[in-house]
């Protein structure tokens, strides 16, 4: 028999590493199948078996297995990557990019109060496609605009300080509730009837409704077990305010004091107030700071009642509106879900410097 031709096997050593790297790259869940092929095909080698008789095993071409085994052989684990490929030159240069930022930040379109995708391109000469890749990589969303509200308080960071470490280590033998009022709640009713979800369909209703009257809501969210005392009146002056502090009194086991956080409407401070307040001693109030409801944790779930049931529903009546806010409590109070407050008075300050300092022509 004569001597066999062709190119001679490469033979592959293998270090501990090596083999305990090729192995994980082979059996992890998240690698590339290409990947994995390749490192079944240097651990065969190792192991001293001829290419056809890996490429029969892995159920591929003795070519394939001859190119990756002579690949590692030269640039060991680096070799089993993929070479990149050569892609389209560059058309933008960074003379663009920054053109397209510094009119981006620094100026406006002259008919309109921000730039677009269109009037970008057409300003900086380049494709809509290559602002929108462009505002992407740097994060820059003309488009969007958020609001904002300094609290003027002169006590804002004592009453932030307050406020947050009573939601972080409330005091024992206490109960925190946070209590607010969601004034003129509208019992609305469509004027035609609704016409179901269906299908390629959604739900539809007339955009005009009728007004049935309205109802205040008083609430007080119990921080830690997250259930809700609720009253609802035709009207939210101080009197209706004191007779929810006694109904407060009354589902409140009268050996734990009572801690509640509110906001500074003028109904929470008159003198009858005050004198309910010398009368029962374990109440003590705590003041969140102006314009900063935010921190009342009531206003979240007052944002649930909206959002799951009033925005959407019909109601015929104030008795019909009264009964279906009723039901939803009492729902909510058989599984109730608290709200988990988490940011210490110290981040939420230096939060509040770091936003200002970024607000142009603040003098801060």
């Amino acid at each position: 028999m004569g001597a066999r031709r062709g190119r001679p096997t490469v033979a592959i050593v293998l270090d501990g590493e090596e083999r305990e790297t090729l192995e994980r790259w082979a059996r992890r869940p998240k690698s590339s199948q290409a990947l994995a092929l390749r490192c079944r095909i240097v651990l065969g080698a190792a192991e001293g078996r001829p290419n056809n008789e890996i490429a029969a095993g892995l159920g591929c071409h003795p070519a394939t297995v001859s190119k990756w085994r002579r690949r590692f052989a030269e640039r060991r684990l680096d070799g089993l990557c993929d070479d990149p490929r050569p892609g389209p030159p560059r058309t933008i240069d960074d003379a663009a990019v920054e053109r397209v930022i510094v009119l981006t930040l620094e100026s406006t379109p002259t008919d309109a109060t921000h730039w677009s995708v269109r009037s970008m391109a057409k300003a900086a000469g380049i494709s809509p496609s290559s602002v929108h890749a462009i505002w992407q990589a740097f994060g820059l969303k003309p488009h969007l605009a958020e609001e904002f509200k300094l609290s003027p308080d002169p006590q804002f960071i004592d009453k932030v300080r307050d406020v947050a470490g009573l939601y972080l280590n409330p005091p024992e033998a206490a109960v925190v509730l946070c209590v607010d009022e969601k004034t003129q709640i509208q019992a609305l009713d469509r004027t035609a009837p609704i016409l179901p979800l269906m299908p390629g369909t959604p739900q539809r209703r007339t955009h005009d409704y009728r007004r049935h009257g309205t109802t205040d809501l008083f609430a007080a969210l119990d921080t830690a077990s997250g259930k809700v005392i609720t009253s609802m009146t035709p009207r939210h002056r101080a009197e209706e305010f004191r007779k929810f502090l006694n109904l407060i009194d009354k589902e409140i086991p009268q050996h734990l004091d009572v801690h509640i956080v509110l906001d500074n409407v003028s109904t929470h401070k008159t003198p009858s107030i005050k004198r309910w307040l010398l009368r029962h001693p374990r109440f003590k109030l705590h003041f969140t700071p102006t314009y900063s409801s935010w921190m009342n944790l009531v206003e979240r779930w007052f944002s649930e009642l909206t959002t799951k049931w009033l925005r959407r529903g019909t109601h015929t009546s104030v008795t019909d509106l009264k009964d279906s806010i009723n039901a939803w409590v009492d729902n909510w109070n058989n599984d109730p879900k608290p709200f988990i407050w988490r940011k210490t008075a110290d981040e939420i300050l230096d939060s509040l410097a770091t936003y200002i300092q970024r607000i142009p022509q603040t003098g801060h």
